[in-house]
Order: C-alpha cells, then structure tokens, then sequence
C-alpha cells in the first residue's frame, strides 16, 4: 500500500544575533525559488523533490552560520487552510506588470531599431520564465501573460521581418535529395530564422552546392529556381509545419532528433507556440548579425557556424 505525501513542506528557522547577510541571502534564495513567508524565519512550498531541496540548501546554510533550521511536511488542516496557502503563491502582480511592459514595447516599437526590440522582447521573456517556474497554481493570469508574449513577438515580426507566407494546405510529398543537387534555391532577402534556417538545413543536408537568390520581389523569382519560404514556393508553410520543418519532413530527416529540436525553436520564433529556452538567445543574435552583415549572403555566412553550434549541442544532449 502506497501512502501519498504530504501536500507541503515547511521550512522553520532561527538565527540568532544580527547576521544580516545570511538573513538576505536566504530570502533571496527562497523568493527566487518561490517559497511562501508564514512569518519571518517560516517558509512554505508545495511538497516536492525540487522544494525539499530548495529547503535542504537553506537548512545547511542557517546551521552553518549557528542557527537551527527544520523542515516539516504537512497536510492543510482545512480547505480554508489550503486557499490561504496557495494565496501565497499568487503570481497576478507579477504577471499584471509583465503584460504592461509588453503592452508598452509594441507602442513604441516604431521608434526602436530591430536588435533593440528583440533586446527588450529577450529581457520580457526571461523575467516571464522566472516567474513561470515558481508559479505552483498558474490560472488565467498566465494565459493572458502568455497571450501578451505571443503578440508582443507577432508585433516585432511584423515590424522587422514582414511579408511571411502564408500557410498553405495541401500534403508533403517525399523529396530525393539527389533530385535537387547543384540547384538555385530563391526565397524572399532580408532574411529573418525561418528562412535562413532553411538555408542553412539545404546546404547542409540537401544540397551542399546549393546556390542562393535573395528575391526582392518573388514574382522574380528564376524559372528553373526551387523557391522556399514564400507563398507559392515548393517549399513553405504547410499546415502547422514552418518551412524548415516542411523540408525537414520533405526530405525525411525527422529521424535526425538534431534536426527536429531545432525545427521545435524555428517555429516558435517563426509563428509563435511552445516556448523554446534557446529562443530569446537566437532571436537576439540573429537581430545583431543582420544589423552587423552588409547583405544575405553574409548574414548566412555568419549564422552557419550558430546553427552548426545549435545543431552539435541538439544532437549530443543526454535528454
């Protein structure tokens, strides 16, 4: 017979004398990690691995510095008792400030350049991050955050990287790369992570001799050219595959786990979703690298050694 854990851990401690400094640091410590305050010295999280180590961490440093420190696991006493405890771990505020500071970005994105909008989206999105791991009972505060990123990244995109395809609706055929070797491939200039991903997963793995044409206009594109990442193209937006995930599965490479992590954060850069820890890093690198290139042939020159990196990381994590 399996008996369930208790449904919280508490942390209860006693410095004596005035030693601020480890005082501040726990509290530093324990607010980062998200633990409710009881009182002063008395601290609360849901039961976990996590939180008894959080606990634990604490405990040795208060006995280190002469004080005592135990951790209790315990049960509400009563369903008023577990709203009042969960109260404390409410994270509106926090998100309600968020969602201005994004509201506040879109208004003056016409008066910011690309590296430092995406600069400031980066900054929003780690401090959403923070929030999200020590949010115990997320409700509709975070849907709404989530929603006020998710446009926020849209506005920037529209801005800086504006005429994507639109999503076509059709089936992917499979594709022989032998088929396509020694070809021009075309797509839109200005190239934004969609399509210079793209470019980088051809060359890479389709056609290593691949030749680019940055279309001005894709009513220019070359007759006999293979064009991506424009409506119309061989390759594009197809259900909710972005077109490296669409050459990706064209050309079966979905076995590659490389491969389909990075599709995982060429999407929600490209057309939002899942949230991709690496995501805020390449957006911003990717802003400075196109404010920094003189033209796409340099861009993509700069950003192939970011995929190689990204691709070798992907394919040698253990999990």
């Amino acid at each position: 017979m399996t008996t369930q854990a208790p449904a919280w851990l508490l942390l209860i401690t006693n410095l004596p004398g005035r030693n601020a400094t480890v005082r501040m640091r726990m509290w530093r410590a324990l607010k980062s990690a998200g633990a409710g305050m009881m009182r002063d010295g008395a601290y609360v999280l849901p039961n976990s691995d996590r939180s008894r180590e959080v606990f634990e961490e604490q405990a040795v440093e208060m006995q280190e510095a002469g004080g005592l420190a135990h951790i209790v696991s315990f049960e509400a006493a009563s369903p008023a008792q577990t709203t009042s405890l969960v109260a404390l771990f409410d994270r509106t505020g926090e998100y309600v400030e968020v969602i201005q500071s994004l509201h506040a970005l879109k208004k003056k994105l016409a008066k910011l350049d690309e590296l430092d909008a995406r600069q400031e989206l980066t900054s929003a999105t780690r401090e959403v991050a923070a929030i999200v791991a020590r949010d115990f009972f997320p409700g509709e505060a975070r849907k709404q955050m989530e929603g006020a990123l998710a446009d926020a990244e849209t506005a920037i995109n529209a801005r800086f990287a504006p005429d994507e395809p639109s999503t076509a609706q059709r089936s992917l055929s499979q594709r022989n790369a032998k088929d396509y070797r020694g070809r021009t491939w075309a797509t839109r200039e200005h190239l934004w992570i969609d399509r210079v991903a793209s470019a980088w997963l051809i060359r890479r793995f389709i056609d290593p001799k691949a030749n680019f044409v940055w279309l001005k206009r894709v009513i220019d594109c070359p007759k006999r050219a293979v064009g991506f990442d424009f409506d119309a193209a061989e390759f594009t937006h197809v259900g909710s595959k972005v077109t490296f995930e669409v050459l990706v599965a064209s050309f079966d490479l979905e076995h590659d786990r490389g491969l389909v992590r990075l599709g995982d954060l060429i999407h929600h850069l490209d057309v939002g979703g899942i949230p991709v820890s690496e995501g805020p890093g390449l957006a911003t690198i990717m802003a400075g690298a196109r404010a920094l290139q003189k033209d796409d042939d340099a861009l993509l020159r700069a950003m192939t050694p970011v995929f190689d990196a990204l691709y070798a990381g992907y394919v040698n994590a253990k999990t």
